[in-house]
């Protein structure tokens, strides 16, 4: 599910939504698998790393676990000032500007952030404070509700706004068609990325990362969830309040939980 446009780097303002609530955008957003974490760590030739986006340091958190030294770049001072709380070391910049002042890193991360940054002026940012061998990885959460929660959710937006438009997101293939299916997300959430990557010449040719895993909501967590992930920002407090209690209900009439299979997707590259 995605609410960006073709260029959101250049969207300040969605981008500012987020730090509203930090506190809320920290407990309801999702986290990353393990695996993702353990094989960024495995590619990478040490344990200093920057977290470019790092928010409330949802993406920084499992690599400090894992024993990594994290530096996160946030542009958003409400969001750094709530991840310098639980820990992290935070410096306030938009990452194209952030001034690394000489120190090199072993890897440089971004969780479901590098939507925001321009692609070609980050990748060059990167080839600069990334040491020998160093490793770029960049990642996010990509699903698909399930047909009755998603049903659920245009009911009740069209609820909250009578008077306007909802459209239907594409429908997932055939299961035979999976595969192809996942490449074609792959492809559109990382090809300006990628071409970024490319365009610098620093960098081997980028290599995809996918894991799969799920996570089952109840009625309040998925309620708690829907207000960080954009789509209802541009609605008043009324509209907001109408969709979120019409959402509830539907959600308990179907058994008061659901489950998501969420892909965590994303692309590596090695400094040459």
């Amino acid at each position: 599910m995605s609410n960006l446009s073709p260029e959101p780097h250049k969207n300040r303002q969605m981008a500012e939504w987020f730090g509203l609530d930090a506190a809320r955008y920290d407990r309801a957003r999702p986290g990353y698998p393990e695996a993702l974490v353990d094989r960024i760590i495995a590619l990478s030739p040490g344990k200093n790393f920057v977290d470019v986006g790092c928010g409330t340091g949802i993406s920084s958190r499992p690599f400090q676990a894992a024993g990594c030294m994290v530096l996160g770049v946030e542009v958003d001072g409400r969001m750094a000032e709530f991840a310098r709380g639980r820990g992290l070391d935070v410096e306030v910049a938009r990452f194209e500007d952030w001034e690394p002042a000489g120190r090199t890193f072993d890897a440089v991360v971004s969780g479901t952030a590098w939507h925001w940054v321009d692609p070609l002026a980050g990748a060059r940012k990167v080839a600069g404070v990334l040491s020998p061998s160093g490793l770029l990885a960049l990642f996010d959460n990509a699903f698909e509700l399930p047909p009755a929660v998603m049903a659920a959710h245009g009911a009740a937006y069209r609820h909250a706004m009578p008077d306007a438009t909802f459209q239907e997101p594409p429908r997932k293939p055939a299961e035979d068609d999976a595969e192809e299916y996942a490449k074609q997300i792959y492809a559109k959430q990382y090809v300006k990325a990628a071409e970024g990557i490319r365009q610098t010449g620093a960098f081997s040719e980028p290599e995809e990362l996918r894991f799969e895993w799920d996570r089952t909501y109840t009625r309040d967590e998925w309620l708690d969830a829907v207000p960080t992930q954009g789509g209802l920002n541009h609605l008043d407090e009324d509209a907001r309040a109408r969709f979120l209690a019409h959402l509830g209900a539907a959600i308990d009439e179907l058994g008061g939980s659901f489950t998501i299979n969420y892909a965590t997707e994303g692309i590596t590259a090695i400094r040459r």
